[in-house]
């Protein structure tokens, strides 16, 4: 079940939101636990054992560390915790890639080849388990308090809005609004408005300019010519961003009907004068939770340079380990690590000066970067990027550009570009001040456009086009 689907629109949330105002203030948590169980039971019931095991493992852990006043026993706890979450995670995500790169290397040792069935991924591991881990180092280092009522701390872990696609969410962040977080109309009205946009995002952008990328990255080499990769990784870029932002919209927007108030995770990282900036503004959750999970306990740049750019391109490699278990990613991982050392040397000084300079840059190496993350394997992204420089360019007769770049993707492009920036709120608002729009009359307005955007999302999502969801297989 995806937050886009007519399944979740029209039975599973408003069926939720009944129960979950009719019900005594006492039962709206116990409501909300229910319905994320029911909801990931709905997308991955085989894999339902898993996640509560590990609501249940991480809870027991947690106490065990709280309760433990020998700090080596904390430590040993705290080890037991990580390699436990560390361990699922490695098993299920992982195992057929290291069977795989064996099994290539094994003729070399005069080896036979090991035999495994392919293990499918369960839906949101890589979220729930960060959730987790977080949830028990902030335990260790006492930065939040165990939590001794198990179905609050599954509420944390499970609810719906952020079980399979984040964003992350620390336990000391929502602590505690999970004991107490009433919703107020004037919340529950942000929640919509919000819902409503990322649904608009995902459904009348990413799905458009997604589906135009997919043919484009689908392509022989012979077929692919210049102009179509550049078409095809320009559509990419804004499809993985209005993709991914567009649920973060929904999940926040769902989490504040429920009266529950989280940070935001993308800020115009399009707007980037440099890849440092970048992960400050993108998938901004998940850059935290790097930063102070694993960059700072390496040693951060405490150690000294060297160090400190080793640390960097080690936890961006791992940041491509976690987004897929494929050479691509880990090289995509490898690329902004790259980056972000060549920012801080010398070569980095002329983006601090040079604001246009900045901004080709970083957008040119993003951009460059999502070659790698869209393509499956290696030798697809090196005739992608020969035929972006135009090295190895196909055939323009066989495949014309214009047999994929017609009017419904051209102004698609414009409108995504547009709201991939400020420029569209700063439009908005000087709408209201031009027109001396005011009180009802603004929102009159903002209530039509909403309107118009859920009527043409539900009729895209009801005529059953083209609906994958990018960060539903991390």
């Amino acid at each position: 079940m995806v937050f886009a689907s007519p399944l979740f629109l029209f039975l599973f949330l408003p069926a939720t939101i009944v129960a979950y105002f009719v019900s005594p203030r006492t039962w709206r948590n116990g409501v909300l636990l229910c319905a994320s169980v029911l909801f990931y039971a709905w997308g991955e019931a085989r894999y339902l054992p898993l996640v509560l095991g590990s609501v249940a493992f991480n809870a027991w852990i947690g106490l065990r560390i709280a309760g433990a006043n020998d700090a080596n026993l904390r430590k040993r706890w705290l080890a037991v915790a990580v390699v436990g979450n560390l361990g699922a995670l490695a098993v299920f995500k992982y195992a057929n890639f290291a069977v795989a790169n064996v099994n290539a290397i094994a003729p070399i040792f005069a080896l036979g080849p090991i035999a495994l069935d392919a293990i499918p991924l369960p839906l949101g591991i890589s979220f729930f388990t960060f959730h987790a881990i977080s949830y028990v180092i902030d335990v260790y280092k006492r930065n939040a308090d165990a939590q001794r009522r198990i179905p609050i701390f599954a509420l944390y872990i499970l609810l719906f809005p952020q079980l399979i696609a984040g964003p992350i969410i620390r336990f000391r962040d929502i602590a505690s609004q999970l004991d107490d977080h009433p919703s107020r109309l004037a919340d529950f009205a942000y929640g919509v408005r919000r819902f409503t946009l990322g649904l608009g995002k995902k459904v009348l952008i990413a799905n458009t300019l997604g589906a135009t990328a997919d043919r484009i990255f689908a392509l022989q080499r012979g077929d692919l010519t210049t102009p179509l990769a550049w078409l095809g990784i320009v559509c990419y870029t804004l499809q993985i961003y209005f993709d991914f932002s567009g649920y973060s919209d929904m999940a926040i927007g769902l989490m504040r009907m429920f009266g529950f108030r989280i940070l935001e995770n993308f800020n115009y990282p399009y707007i980037s004068r440099s890849v440092r900036e970048f992960w400050r503004r993108w998938h901004i959750s998940l850059s935290n939770w790097f930063r102070d999970y694993l960059y700072i306990p390496l040693g951060g740049n405490r150690s000294g340079q060297r160090r400190g750019y080793f640390n960097l391109v080690i936890v961006f490699l791992l940041c491509g380990l976690w987004h897929g278990a494929s050479w691509p990613f880990v090289l995509w991982g490898v690329w902004h690590g790259a980056f972000l050392v060549l920012e801080r040397t010398r070569l980095g000084r002329p983006l601090e000066h040079y604001r246009l300079l900045g901004h080709v840059y970083a957008l040119a190496v993003v951009m460059g970067g999502w070659v790698l993350f869209r393509c499956d394997t290696l030798a697809h992204a090196r005739d992608y990027y020969a035929a972006l420089v135009g090295v190895a360019s196909g055939d323009a007769g066989r495949q014309p550009l214009a047999q994929y770049f017609d009017a419904l993707v051209a102004t698609t492009l414009a409108i995504g570009v547009l709201f991939a920036t400020p420029l569209a709120r700063a439009i908005g608002s000087w709408r209201d001040r031009i027109v001396g729009w005011r009180g009802s009359m603004v929102i009159a307005a903002d209530f039509a456009w909403l309107g118009c955007v859920l009527t043409a999302s539900a009729a895209t999502l009801a005529a059953g086009t083209y609906n994958p969801f990018i960060y539903f297989r991390f």
